[in-house]
């Protein structure tokens, strides 16, 4: 089944007709994802890489019936087009943007919680890599080739990881249900948590692959969920080598209290009974020990 997307998903592009929007939405098209459309405000009526664009997100669920949306809005911007999306009853959307304000974050989340919660659009980013549910769809700018489809669930903080850990099972003959960026900023629209609740819900998901950093308390959160799940969870935590109290590349990865550590968060969930990845390299390999205990 995957999660979040799948081959009859209906996609549209918030900054469609950008240098970069126009870039990734072919490669989504040649993947094979149901891209319909995309926005541009000033240039609804045009057409755009066969497509039809919209000046609203409201256009496009009305007469294009979009579902999912995905972000290639300036920084400055994004808060809004993401808050459009969700008024105009988008069910996903998937914010690409870097360098979103984290006042801007706040905004859209409290914003988002003025729906009730079956309504409530989901959403993952900012800062991230997007979702791909392999030889279905794809909704973001990862290297699609490097997916192979299978029983594997991928949720992460670090896109390159998330890359690297699916090259490395693919080598292995191990396939990926959904393979899902939350991104690294420290306000984001999706906790590792919720991501493995929906694996936990997805019959075809059998293993989950949390990757995450230094920075906040999202993985330890997960892991107490991990707990309660029927299925194994497998984790990497990147930044054991990171010097304490420094910013580490992605905007949420710095240490500000007890239990933020990479080495205090292998502690704690080696201690919740998910099983630690040592090393990068051994993401692949670890879940393929896992895949074979079951």
């Amino acid at each position: 089944m995957a999660i979040l997307i799948n081959e009859t998903t209906r996609i549209i592009v918030q900054g469609f007709t950008g240098k970069i929007g126009t870039f990734h939405a072919q490669d989504m098209i040649n993947y094979g994802s149901n891209v319909v459309g995309g926005v541009t405000p000033g240039k609804g009526g045009q057409t755009h890489l066969g497509l039809p664009v919209f000046n609203t997100v409201k256009q496009a669920v009305q007469q294009a019936g979009a579902e999912a949306s995905i972000i290639f809005v300036p920084p400055a911007f994004a808060a809004d087009s993401i808050m459009e999306a969700a008024d105009a009853g988008i069910k996903y959307c998937v914010a690409i943007t870097d360098g979103i304000p984290t006042q801007d974050m706040m905004t859209v989340k409290n914003f988002l919680r003025r729906f009730p919660v079956e309504e409530r659009m989901i959403l993952t980013g900012p800062n991230c890599a997007g979702t791909i549910s392999p030889e279905r769809a794809m909704i973001g700018i990862m290297p699609g080739h490097i997916y192979m489809r299978g029983n594997v669930g991928i949720v992460g903080r670090s896109g390159t990881l998330g890359y690297e850990a699916a090259d490395q099972m693919k080598r292995l003959g191990i396939g990926i249900s959904t393979s899902v960026g939350i991104g690294g900023d420290p306000i984001n629209g999706s906790s590792h948590r919720d991501i493995l609740e929906m694996f936990e819900n997805d019959p075809e998901t059998k293993v989950v692959l949390m990757i995450g950093e230094i920075g906040g308390p999202q993985e330890v959160e997960a892991g107490l969920y991990a707990q309660t799940m029927s299925k194994p969870v497998v984790a990497y935590i990147a930044g054991l080598t990171a010097p304490e109290g420094r910013r580490m590349g992605h905007a949420g990865a710095i240490i500000s209290s007890a239990g933020e550590s990479a080495a205090e968060k292998v502690a704690l969930l080696r201690e919740l009974g998910v099983t630690i990845c040592p090393t990068p390299a051994a993401m692949g390999a670890t879940v393929a020990e896992v895949l074979a205990g079951l």
